[in-house]
């Protein structure tokens, strides 16, 4: 039985844009290059961005100074750091529960 794929992607999302706006593509990297683990994928990032604009917690804006296709940017609202800090709580008690499963795996290996 595994766990579902990105459980915390809105929280790792959260967290980068807490750090400096960003788009899709980026993000993507940044979770493929600072995550020991990352089991995110772009379809993943990019369903979370629309779940999280929609409630508030990001806002986007089209950036076209570059040439190409224009990049939609999106950043952290006050409403967004209060979620991540509901997040932080939530990913503590999670933790906390994952090493009582592994200390008492520990005694009966």
């Amino acid at each position: 039985m595994k766990s579902k794929p990105g459980r915390h992607t809105a929280a790792f999302i959260l967290l980068f844009l807490s750090k400096k706006d960003s788009y899709g593509l980026e993000l993507l990297k940044n979770l493929e290059s600072d995550l020991p683990n990352n089991i995110i994928d772009s379809a993943a990032i990019y369903r979370s961005l629309k779940t999280l604009e929609q409630n508030g917690f990001v806002k986007s804006r089209l950036d076209a100074s570059e040439s190409g296709v224009a990049k939609k940017y999106y950043s952290i609202t006050e409403s967004g750091h209060e979620e991540l800090q509901k997040f932080e709580s939530d990913i503590k008690k999670r933790v906390k529960n994952l090493n009582y499963f592994l200390e008492e795996y520990k005694k009966i290996k």
